[in-house]
């Protein structure tokens, strides 16, 4: 498999809290996986064509002040994508997080995905929209949703996993409850590590580190927009541990943080801690 690191989307930009990193845009991080068997698939959307040609219209004129959203096309995953040479129907299955409109934004650009979410995300996203948090334009076109809700799960380094249909055991849904209703990670397997998209379980790579450090700005955020402080809170404590424990097998990183897509996409390293 071959894994791309995307920003499909920079928002307000935003400095470190330590010297050396430079002030940088907050991201939209997704992935792109191509795979042997399955063709390509998209962990997270970010902002989509949609987005950058009628923001007040499907992100929402608060949003828009809020975020600062460059709305550059040529950042949307659709042209991403292009670039590496494939079409929007060589993108087979989607894996979100959550619904929040800078996560599921570019959805309407892969109208033949099998789209992955918990059900009590979609739930959630349909009964509460429109919003500040879900915009329907996103998924208006109808989309082929994959649920998941009571299936089993299986243990996946001190986490239930549950197992995306339809890909390989590559693939892991890791439910990381209290940023919305039906928050999950995704797993995808690196070689032998494997790599945990975080989503908005946490927003700065320090948080989770020994400092527990939060950025002023983007703490302002996630407390802002959590359904269950508790639960979140719960969360990152489980994924401290998890570094802690399993570090050597598994790397964690969320969604916003520029400084770890600068990691991935040019090796330099913030220091975490």
């Amino acid at each position: 498999m071959t894994i791309h690191h995307l920003n499909c989307g920079s928002v307000r930009t935003i400095e470190a809290t330590y010297p050396g990193p430079r002030p940088a845009p907050a991201v939209n991080h997704c992935l792109l996986v191509e795979t042997p068997a399955d063709g390509l698939v998209l962990v997270e959307t970010g902002l989509g064509l949609g987005d950058v040609r009628d923001p007040a219209g499907t992100l929402g004129s608060d949003w828009v002040g809020m975020a600062e959203p460059a709305l550059d096309e040529e950042e949307t995953a659709v042209r991403q994508i292009a670039r590496l040479g494939y079409a929007p129907s060589d993108v087979r299955h989607i894996l979100v997080t959550h619904l929040d409109v800078d996560h599921s934004g570019g959805l309407p650009d892969f109208p033949d995905a099998h789209v992955h979410v918990l059900a009590s995300e979609l739930e959630a996203a349909r009964s509460e929209a429109p919003s500040f948090r879900y915009r329907p334009a996103h998924w208006a076109h109808g989309l082929r949703w994959i649920t998941y809700g009571s299936e089993p799960g299986e243990q996946w380094f001190g986490f239930t996993a549950l197992q995306p249909k339809g890909l390989g055991p590559e693939f892991k849904l890791v439910p990381l409850g209290g940023h919305t209703a039906g928050h999950t990670g995704i797993a995808v397997r690196a070689g032998d590590r494997w790599l945990l998209h975080c989503g908005d379980a946490y927003y700065y790579h320090r948080e989770i580190g020994p400092l527990k450090e939060t950025h002023p700005l983007l703490d302002i955020v996630q407390t802002t927009s959590q359904v269950h402080p508790d639960l979140r809170l719960g969360t990152q404590a489980r994924l401290r541990e998890l570094l802690r424990d399993h570090g050597d097998q598994v790397e964690t990183f969320p969604a916003h943080d520029p400084w770890e897509l600068i990691r991935y996409t040019t090796g330099v390293t913030p220091t975490a801690g």
